[in-house]
């Protein structure tokens, strides 16, 4: 009992721990604006959200023990900035009156907070950081009840326009999603609507996602003087993400991938479980995630420090074509138009590299694509560039016969006049990575 007093005495100050992180609490403007938006999208209709849960790492919940760590849905820290696990986000458009927003949290548990640490719960601390009135909060045990009851009514907003659902693995095998559709409500795919709208990011987005560049370069950086003959790809790999986490990274942006020889030619080898070989170009494929926010770099280094003539060849022609894709950043241009720059800079600069075949052969992957809350970032393909906007460019050639893949991968902001490169912390030029890896060998 002492113990959960003391708890509740520090509220304050653990609550703002949790809201924020390295990155700080997403700014209040900002998601009030990105509600607004998403409203603005729908018109009339009920939008229903619900958050991660947390994983247990007990069987038979969980048949991997270490996959036991939390995140929160993307969206739903997308429009509330809360970190509440099992928590309900429900918005509501009317055509005929004002506007609803509805956040349905966990009631707090003070026993449960001695193991696990204190909890928003439905209070004036959640509505304030989430940007709305304290009415908006109601505790989560009675979300399905007043949800069903809201979608269902005759005057519904859900009946005169529409009801609005992610489709994902945990709505289909829900039990209540099936009432809820079953409702008499239209329902629409609310992904498209909120894609739309995390393709192009705010100004605290793009903070987020500049420190998440500026973080993975710099692990890039410490892989790269880690790795030499002799040294596991495993290492390499940890002095990256050691690295990371030593500048303010709550966790990684995807599974590390750290390829030595050969295993550079594949492009999703995880495994890190080789040793790197005189002669070896090594590729790596690591970001890092700050504020829910990830970076998405690859790197491409000599184990020994230096090229050979024939993989600086190839590295240089990947560089090309990369750097032809950059240049053609700026608003109105599409990713279309990117991937045929780049793969003409390689056929046309080829020569004979990759025998009777133009090396474009060999780039046998997509030119890039948006990162933003995932690494492989929710909008489609087919608009022109936007200012705001966040994508990777990354050509590759991998010739496994020849254990030789290089891939060089950036993360571009387009502006109002052309692009920002987040990534350049690390080393892309030949010259600039023999210098830094050379100067670690001697």
């Amino acid at each position: 009992m002492r113990l959960t007093l003391i708890l509740l005495a520090v509220l304050p100050s653990l609550l703002a721990a949790q809201a924020g992180s390295p990155a700080g609490p997403v700014p209040v403007d900002r998601l009030q604006a990105r509600r607004a938006a998403l409203l603005d999208r729908i018109g009339t209709g009920v939008v229903v959200l619900q958050a991660a849960e947390e994983r247990s790492a007990d069987p038979p919940d969980s048949d991997y023990p270490q996959d036991s760590d939390f995140r929160q849905d993307s969206d739903v820290f997308y429009l509330t900035g809360l970190e509440e696990p099992g928590m309900w986000v429900v918005l509501v458009g009317r055509a005929d009156g004002p506007d609803e927003v509805r956040l349905y949290l966990p009631r707090r548990n003070p026993q449960r907070e001695q193991w696990m640490g204190p909890r928003l719960g439905p209070g004036p601390e959640a509505a304030a950081l989430a940007g709305v009135p304290v009415t908006s909060l109601r505790a989560a045990d009675s979300a399905e009840a007043e949800i069903l009851a809201l979608v269902s009514a005759p005057d519904s907003p859900a009946r005169a326009g529409a009801l609005f659902l992610k489709q994902t693995r945990r709505t289909a095998a829900s039990a209540f999603f099936p009432r809820l559709i079953g409702a008499g409500a239209r329902l629409e795919d609310l992904l498209p609507h909120l894609g739309a709208l995390r393709l192009v990011k705010d100004a605290d987005e793009i903070r987020r996602l500049r420190r998440a560049a500026e973080i993975s370069a710099a692990g890039h950086v410490a892989a790269m003087l880690a790795g030499a003959p002799g040294v596991w790809e495993y290492e390499v790999e940890a002095a990256a993400e050691g690295t990371f986490r030593r500048l303010g990274a709550e966790r990684l942006g995807y599974p590390s991938i750290v390829g030595a020889g050969v295993n550079g030619t594949v492009l999703h080898y995880d495994k890190s479980r080789s040793q790197l070989a005189e002669g070896d170009l090594v590729v790596m494929d690591m970001g890092a995630e700050f504020g829910y926010y990830t970076a998405d770099i690859s790197r491409t280094f000599p184990a020994s420090g230096r090229f050979t003539p024939r993989q600086r060849a190839i590295y240089d022609l990947v560089l090309g074509a990369q750097q032809a894709a950059i240049d053609s950043v700026r608003p109105g241009v599409t990713m279309a138009q990117l991937t045929q720059i780049a793969r003409r800079y390689m056929r046309d600069h080829s020569r004979d590299l990759c025998g009777t075949r133009t090396c474009e052969a060999y780039f046998i992957h997509g030119l890039g694509h948006w990162i933003g809350m995932e690494v492989h970032d929710v909008g489609g393909y087919g608009m022109p560039l936007q200012p705001g906007m966040v994508l990777t460019i990354e050509p590759g050639i991998y010739l496994a016969a020849e254990g030789l893949g290089v891939r060089i991968e950036d993360d571009v902001l387009v502006t109002e006049t052309g692009y920002e490169l987040l990534s350049h912390g690390a080393p892309r030029k030949a010259e600039e990575i023999e210098r830094l890896v050379g100067a670690s060998r001697r």
